[in-house]
């Protein structure tokens, strides 16, 4: 029986201010040697600053990080590396056009002749290092050739090589398909247990908690509000945790029947920035009371499919239909008159007006109206100024009030402005891209609920998410889509998540068989 006992990371009485934020408010914690730790919390609860402060990327304002029982004096990266403390960020770093190997000895290359880098040992080097592991990667491949799930391998195996025995996970199933899951999961349960490894996972994933760890801590706004045994808890008691208040999980009721189709593509053909084809000839329908949810490993062509729908990328070949009235070729202007709101993927550069305050954000598409104008010229601004703060009390938002500007809010807030001004448009047609990306469980929940009252109020709504879960629970039907392909389609309750995996990675074709049988 190993011993778990021993005390490997300790945070003591640890705070982080930024300009205006608390972000970390007196955090003592202990992690024990050869444990999987889970450390969950809303969209700003300080669980990513804490990590960030253990591998050095900040140096916190107030209290003591010890490792291994040495305190540390300065918090640099470097230093954390030397300590064994390695960390794979949600967003890989790796070079695209570097192999396998040349990623992973990157800075500590293998030397001939005391300045020549020795190709063939660093090859032999990490071909050992992933078979000891049981992290199998090919030394050679391009890693911009090679799948997420092999290049987040490549992140952990390069932190392994620099000596980690505490590895911080951040968000680490976000890309991933749930067979992927399932394999990282086996590995992280194998090296803590073979190698006596530390690991700590940030997630959002409360079920992914409660599979893979032996402990979990809660955030909320900067505290570590508890510690839990992982066995004495389950996901309704971490949400409560999380967000001060009962969180229902249950499942939403839908309403109504299908009615006519209001989004439909016809063999429709779109490039991507690079001119290669991103979209091959899909065709889809989406009726009036319906949820159509695409399920697909990013960069498989659903963002140029959403891009196309709502006039931001133009189409190659193929109609596009919004409301019965051919779009191809339209503008995004054109095409909102025609009763389409839009959630895009990225809040930052498509979805908001960063320098502008939450107010004239929330306003966007609607300055012309009568209610807010006059004569669609001089804008009402005691109108315009109760509009804006019903939707921000109605969506919850955190900030100084409508005036803040939404460039300092949190990211979760910035994706709040965006659907409460797109869900306040009332049209017939929604495209919703990664509606809940970087948001907390109450929020996610609250967002669930705004939908799923569109969809039963007859709105057609075309749902792109990475979140398997979601695309599960809220779609009426779903498509999978490989290479910018149509690989299934399919009844939300007829298929399960495992089965939609096979169909993400193309290894299973609409027709129901194995590719290539």
């Amino acid at each position: 029986m190993k011993d778990t006992k021993e005390t490997i990371v300790k945070f003591e009485n640890i705070s982080m201010q930024f300009p205006g934020v608390l972000a970390n408010d007196d955090v003592s914690l202990e992690i024990k040697k050869g444990e999987i730790f889970a450390l969950v919390g809303e969209n700003g609860a300080g669980k990513s600053t804490l990590m960030n402060i253990l591998y050095g990327l900040h140096t916190p304002t107030a209290g003591n990080v010890y490792v291994k029982g040495q305190k540390i004096e300065k918090f640099k990266p470097m230093g954390a590396i030397e300590k064994g403390v390695g960390m794979v960020h949600q967003h890989f770093m790796l070079v695209p056009s570097f192999t396998v190997a040349q990623n992973i000895v990157l800075s500590r290359e293998p030397k001939k002749m005391k300045f020549l880098y020795d190709l063939k040992k660093a090859n032999s080097q990490v071909r050992e290092l992933s078979e000891d592991y049981g992290l199998k990667v090919d030394p050679e491949a391009v890693v911009g050739e090679i799948s997420v799930g092999l290049q987040q391998r490549v992140e952990i195996l390069k932190t392994l090589y620099r000596g980690a025995d505490v590895l911080i996970l951040d968000e680490p199933t976000a890309v991933l398909t749930p067979q992927e899951t399932d394999e990282l999961f086996k590995v992280i349960r194998r090296i803590v247990e073979e190698k006596d490894m530390t690991v700590i996972i940030i997630t959002h994933k409360l079920y992914e908690v409660m599979a893979i760890s032996d402990r979990v801590g809660v955030m909320r706004q900067g505290k570590l509000i508890g510690v839990e045994e992982t066995k004495n808890v389950n996901e309704r008691i971490l949400a409560s945790m999380m967000v001060g208040r009962e969180v229902l999980f249950d499942k939403i009721e839908k309403t109504g029947e299908p009615g006519n189709v209001l989004i439909e593509a016809d063999n429709l053909f779109v490039a991507d920035n690079r001119g290669l084809m991103a979209v091959n000839g899909v065709s889809l329908k989406v009726r009036a009371g319906e949820i159509l949810g695409v399920a697909a490993i990013e960069g498989n062509g659903q963002s140029e499919l959403v891009e196309a729908l709502t006039g931001m990328r133009s189409v190659k070949q193929g109609q596009i239909y919004i409301c019965g009235q051919e779009a191809s070729g339209r503008d995004p202007g054109e095409i909102r008159k025609m009763g389409l709101a839009h959630i895009p993927e990225d809040r930052i550069s498509t979805g908001v007006a960063m320098p502008s305050s939450i107010t004239d954000n929330m306003i966007i598409g609607k300055e012309r109206r009568s209610e807010f104008s006059v004569k669609g010229i001089h804008l009402k601004r005691s109108s315009v100024a109760r509009y804006a703060r019903e939707l921000f009390d109605k969506f919850d938002l955190r900030g100084a009030g409508v005036d803040t500007e939404v460039g300092s809010l949190s990211g979760g807030n910035m994706q709040k402005v965006v659907v409460a001004r797109e869900f306040s448009l009332d049209t017939p047609v929604l495209i919703v891209a990664q509606p809940t990306r970087g948001v907390d469980v109450g929020a996610m929940e609250f967002i669930h609920k705004q939908i799923i009252e569109k969809r039963n109020h007859g709105c057609a709504i075309l749902l792109v998410s990475a979140d398997l879960d979601e695309v599960m629970r809220l779609s009426d039907r779903i498509i999978t889509m490989y290479e910018g392909r149509i690989t299934g389609e399919f009844k939300a309750q007829e298929i399960d998540k495992r089965d939609i995996g096979y169909y993400m990675t193309g290894s299973r074709t609409a027709g129901g068989g194995e590719e290539g049988a």
